[in-house]
């Protein structure tokens, strides 16, 4: 779902809330459909923990302490929250690839208010999953976040957008910050450190002595630099197939296929080029049948600005 102007990247349009620049009351939320987090209403005695009405579950489980971090893994950045965002008058600008980033500041947590509410990625809030909410880390990425005061460490998989408070730098997933033991003082001091694809999940040197990072989801392909061509229709294995793209000029319609088999990895694998009615044709497949066609389409839509056109052959 493409963001539209002026709303939190990500979210969808039946859960978006337009911030009105012209009224006093304008509200944005960092969770689609949830009250917004950063209206400044906090509990009595709380100098930047959880929210108005917010808190810890009823039953919060047993186990909190063995919960694990979060696993970094190379993953896809969501398009559509790349994209620049205005929230309380303030103007945010996303990171659009994995770059070396470290920041000090307040870290504060969000709980039972939000629980299953949708985040900027589009999935759930789960306030016992380790998670966090960033306003310009990019979405999904990973990050360790150490209690500067008490030396504890964790780490979190970013995909919600969040805090919009200037005192604020991260929003805690309630696991998370049991784990940093900041609930009951609601908020404390911490460092944010991004984690790098294949970079170790330990802290990692300073930035200076890092090397330039590799972009978002350019995983090594084995695929050749020049791809070959099936020309003749009947080379084509009949089935199902996901149509990224259709070109007249062969040059054009290669470059593109190394772009997507980059930026979608996870399909490299499966995407082809063939010649069909002197159109170079980028197809994934083929595939048993539509409904699963169907769910590549929509993954690949999801995953890129991009809108495929299933076919069968």
């Amino acid at each position: 779902m493409r963001a539209a102007k002026q709303a939190v990247p990500g979210l969808r349009a039946r859960n978006r809330i337009a911030v009105l620049a012209t009224t006093a009351t304008a509200l944005l939320s960092a969770c689609a459909g949830a009250p917004p987090r950063d209206n400044g209403s906090l509990p009595p005695g709380k100098s930047g923990g959880y929210y108005l009405d917010d808190g810890p579950g009823a039953n919060p489980p047993a186990n909190l302490d063995q919960i694990p971090d979060a696993q970094p893994k190379p993953e896809l950045i969501k398009a559509s929250t790349a994209r620049p965002y205005t929230a309380f008058g303030r103007t945010y600008t996303p990171m659009t690839r994995l770059a070396p980033y470290k920041e000090r500041g307040t870290a504060s947590w969000y709980g039972k208010r939000y629980h299953g509410q949708p985040t900027a990625s589009g999935e759930l809030y789960d306030m016992y999953a380790m998670t966090a909410a960033h306003p310009t880390l990019p979405i999904p990425s990973y990050a360790r976040v150490t209690n500067v005061r008490s030396g504890k460490s964790v780490v979190v998989r970013i995909n919600d957008r969040g805090p919009f408070r200037g005192e604020r730098l991260i929003d805690l997933s309630y696991t998370a910050a049991y784990k940093l033991g900041i609930i009951g003082s609601g908020s404390d001091l911490v460092e944010v450190e991004s984690i790098l694809p294949g970079a170790a999940t330990a802290p990692t040197v300073d930035a200076d002595a890092r090397p330039s990072p590799p972009p978002v989801a350019t995983m090594p392909s084995e695929a050749p630099s020049t791809p070959p061509v099936i020309e003749s229709p009947a080379q084509e294995p009949k089935g199902v197939y996901v149509q990224l793209g259709a070109f007249s000029q062969r040059s054009k319609a290669e470059s593109f296929l190394a772009q997507v088999r980059t930026e979608l990895n996870w399909l490299a694998d499966t995407i082809g080029l063939y010649l069909r009615d002197g159109v170079y044709r980028v197809h994934a497949g083929p595939y048993l049948d539509r409904t699963q066609a169907d769910q590549i389409a929509t993954r690949v839509e999801q995953s890129v600005d991009l809108r495929p056109v299933v076919i069968t052959r």
